[in-house]
Formats: C-alpha cells, sequence, structure tokens
C-alpha cells in the first residue's frame, strides 16, 4: 500500500484507536455533493431516488434551551385568523408558510420518580421523546430520535444520511445535571439507544466535509487526494479489522460489529460519489473556524445547512443553538446575564424582558435562515421551504417552571404541499411524538406506525 506523511501519521494513530464509530467517520466522512437538477435525478445510483417524483423532502430540527417568555411567544387568535406575538415578528414575511403548534408535549422529560435533572432530560426526550436512565457513567440508554429513524430509511439516497450541528460546546462523557450524563445535554440526534450523534461546532470542518477543503479553485484537487487517502487508509482498516476480530473478547464483540459497519458504510458512500460524476464547487468562501461574536457562528451553521440541502447533500438535519441548561449572556443585544439564570424568573417583569429579548434574538436568525430557503429554488420550480419541513423547538416550556407540556413549536414549509401551513393549530396535550410521526409520513417515509410515546392520535399537520 502507497504510504506518505500522511498515512504514516495516520496509520500509527489507528493502531491507538478505540474502534470508536465517531472517530472513524471524522476521520474518513465523505465530503461532496450533488446539485437537485432536475436534469441530473434520474443518473442517482439507487433505484428509489430515480424514482422519486418531483424534489426531494427535507426535515430539520432547530433546538432552543432554557424555554420562552410565553406571553411574547403564543398568537393571538386561532386558525387562520392569528396574529404573531412580539417574539415571532421577525417571521411575519413568512407567516403564511409557517405554522405555530401549542398543545405538544414530552412526559418523558418529566421528573417522574428520578428527580432533578430537567434540563438534562429536556435535551434527551426531544427529539427521541424516550426517559433517559438516570446515569452520569458510561452505561447511558435512550432512544432513537426522529431524525435518525427517518435517515435510517431514506439516508441512502444521499452522500451524507444526515447532518448534525451545533452552536455550543461538544460534551459526551461526565457528569452535568444532577446525576445525568452529558452526552444526554448536549445531544439531540441518537442513532440508538446507547449511542448519540455528537454535533460539529466548527463550520469550517462541517463545510470541508460537504465541498472539500481548500480554495475555490483549490477544492476538486484536493478532494480526488482525499479519495485516495480514503480508499489507502480504508485498506490497511480492513486488514487491521480483521486481526483485531481474531483477538477481540467476547465483550468487545458488539464494538467491533459497529467499527466493521463503519467501513462497509463509508466504502458503499465512496462507491456512491464516484457514480454521481461531476460535483458542485459551492460560490461560498470556507469558514475560517469556529466565528465570534456568536451571532456570526450561528448565521454561518445555518448556511451549512442551506448549502446542505441546496446541494442535496443530505435531507435530514440539526442544529442545536444551544444546549438545555446554557447560562450564555447577550452582550450584543444588552442581555449581560446568563441565559439559564434569567430562565429561573421568578415572575420577575426585568427577567422576563430579558428572555423575551433572547427569544426574539434567536428568531431573528432562525427567519433569516428560513428566508435563504424560501429564495432557493428546488428541482420542481418550488423554493426548498416549501419542500422541507423545520422543526423550530425546545425541550422546556417554561424555564422557571422546568415544564414539559405545551412545548414552543413552529413547524416552516409545507413538506411538498401536503403541510396546512399559515395557522395556529391548538392540540388537546399531545405527545410531540405524534407529531413527529405525521412527519414520517410527509416524507414519503412508510410503515413505520409507532414512535417513542405516540399515543396514537395524528396531530394532523
Amino acid at each position: 500500500m502507497a504510504t506518505n506523511k500522511f498515512t504514516d501519521r495516520q496509520l500509527a494513530a489507528e493502531r491507538q484507536w478505540s474502534l470508536s464509530r465517531r472517530h472513524f467517520l471524522r476521520g474518513l466522512g465523505a465530503c461532496v455533493a450533488l446539485p437537485a437538477l432536475p436534469s441530473l435525478l434520474p443518473r442517482v445510483a439507487h433505484a428509489e431516488a430515480a424514482a422519486t417524483v418531483g424534489a426531494p423532502r427535507r426535515m430539520a430540527f432547530i433546538t432552543i434551551p432554557n424555554g420562552v417568555n410565553q406571553e411574547h411567544w403564543w398568537p393571538k387568535g386561532t386558525g387562520k385568523e392569528f396574529q404573531l406575538a412580539a417574539t415571532m415578528e421577525p417571521l411575519a414575511p413568512l407567516k403564511d408558510q409557517i405554522q405555530v403548534i401549542a398543545g405538544l408535549d414530552h412526559i418523558n422529560a418529566t421528573a417522574g420518580p428520578d428527580g432533578a435533572g430537567d434540563h438534562a432530560r429536556a435535551s434527551a426526550s426531544l427529539l427521541t421523546g424516550c426517559r433517559a436512565k438516570k446515569t452520569s457513567g458510561a452505561d447511558i440508554r435512550l432512544g432513537t430520535s426522529i431524525d435518525q429513524l427517518a435517515a435510517q430509511q431514506i439516508g441512502h439516497l444521499t452522500r451524507f444520511p444526515s447532518l448534525e450541528l451545533t452552536c455550543d460546546n461538544v460534551r459526551n462523557s461526565g457528569n452535568c445535571d444532577s446525576g445525568y450524563s452529558c452526552a444526554y445535554q448536549y445531544n439531540v440526534s441518537w442513532r440508538s439507544a446507547i449511542t448519540p450523534m455528537p454535533p460539529e461546532r466548527n463550520p469550517r470542518l462541517v463545510f470541508e466535509r460537504l465541498f472539500g477543503s481548500g480554495s475555490r479553485d483549490e477544492r476538486r484537487q484536493n478532494l480526488e487526494h482525499r479519495r485516495e487517502q480514503q480508499r489507502s487508509i480504508l485498506d490497511f482498516i480492513r486488514d487491521d479489522a480483521r486481526s483485531l476480530a481474531r483477538k477481540a473478547s467476547t465483550q468487545d464483540g458488539r464494538k467491533l460489529d459497529e467499527y466493521l459497519t463503519s467501513i462497509r458504510e463509508v466504502e458503499q458512500r465512496i462507491a456512491l460519489v464516484e457514480q454521481l460524476g461531476e460535483l458542485p464547487n459551492p460560490n461560498y468562501d470556507t469558514p475560517e473556524g469556529v466565528p465570534d461574536p456568536f451571532e456570526a457562528h450561528m448565521r454561518v451553521m445555518y448556511d451549512m445547512i442551506v448549502l446542505a440541502f441546496q446541494t442535496d447533500s443530505t435531507r435530514i438535519a440539526t442544529l442545536i443553538v444551544s444546549h438545555d441548561g446554557s447560562n450564555r449572556a447577550y452582550s450584543e443585544i444588552g442581555v449581560d446575564r446568563g441565559h439559564h439564570d434569567l430562565s429561573h424568573h421568578g415572575g420577575d417583569q426585568e427577567k422576563l424582558d430579558m428572555i423575551a429579548k433572547i427569544d426574539k434574538y434567536h428568531m431573528q436568525h432562525f427567519a433569516a435562515f428560513l428566508d435563504k430557503l424560501a429564495k432557493s429554488q428546488d428541482a420542481d420550480g418550488h423554493s426548498i421551504l416549501h419542500n422541507s419541513m423545520i422543526a423550530y423547538t425546545g425541550g422546556n416550556a417554561d424555564g422557571n417552571a422546568h415544564s414539559h407540556t405545551n412545548l414552543p413549536m413552529i413547524l416552516a414549509g409545507s413538506g411538498g404541499g401536503g403541510l396546512q401551513t399559515g395557522r395556529f393549530h391548538q392540540l388537546q396535550s399531545m405527545p410531540m411524538s405524534n407529531m413527529f410521526l405525521d412527519m414520517l409520513d410527509h416524507m414519503d417515509i412508510a410503515g413505520i406506525d409507532q414512535f417513542s410515546d405516540c399515543d396514537g392520535r395524528r396531530a394532523a399537520i
């Protein structure tokens, strides 16, 4: 096998690996994209994608922390005759393309017999609907999140099954909230009950994963070089895995199986990439790293989702604006006190007003993101927003009460025309899992009749 300085260092490092799927994929994730152009749809390698009528459906989940100021959040009026409250004023130009949904609950985020730890449970339950096992050790247990359930069904149709992003730190071990592992509090996407999908916070790494490294002129050449490196590394890993299989204990069997599965997935994706021909090279400068201030970080991470959807690199994405329990201050809007501290407002009007400012600040960036999707034409002539479902939500309703009923929820886009937008939709105390199951239906994912704590009723989104 040909070697160079890169692969020599890689080989030395690989012998120290703990067979972590995350570590493996960070090194080998494909970094290419195919635009969603009608003329290219028949060339997609998989028969299912070739049979797709019109443009693909997409879904994204944007998560916010610590609840919201209820008075400034919920609209006035009902149905189509509703008025946006102060927090949602930035969405006014897009009012006909959203629906505000009330009455969605996550009962498994409540304390029950587990006591304190509402922030960890809020994040853990948000996209899974499941109750997290209370542990700060390695024996975490939760459930598969809705985004990953969708990715398991349609992720093979794109170069990346899903995209997980954060504007926050990434922590996956240790005690973060009253005996709950940090893995619960800093992740919302879960591939399985024991496997979180850690998000990426560095937009440069996200962009290079999608489109390659270097300047716009260098990307294609660097991509070809990276492909050759990937093949060489895969050759080594495959041989090394066989050797490990002969030495591994029964206890290590599960981890080794996961490792080998990762190898097969990357091999399949490299093969898919090579069948799709010429790659796009977006007119977007490679981000330099994690930007400062925070609003620049939010903006560029939203841009990564826009680019990923525009190029059909993936159809499923999550973005954590901040983890639940975050005590970030927002001096750029005149809020110098920590968000989490403010969320325990005790009815104090000054604190409530500052929470409302934070809520609206987050909403302004969400609205700018939706506007970009609304102005991006899709393969069928509609906008990407029209063909998407973008959920904006959080695992706490009121941060002071740590309540997990009547959670904030905005669902933007019409899922290709199937959703009822331009309305305030009021449900009667329904598991959020019910709505997630409806979303799978609108993604044309058939055969899934139950998700988490779904009680069988339809949210009729």
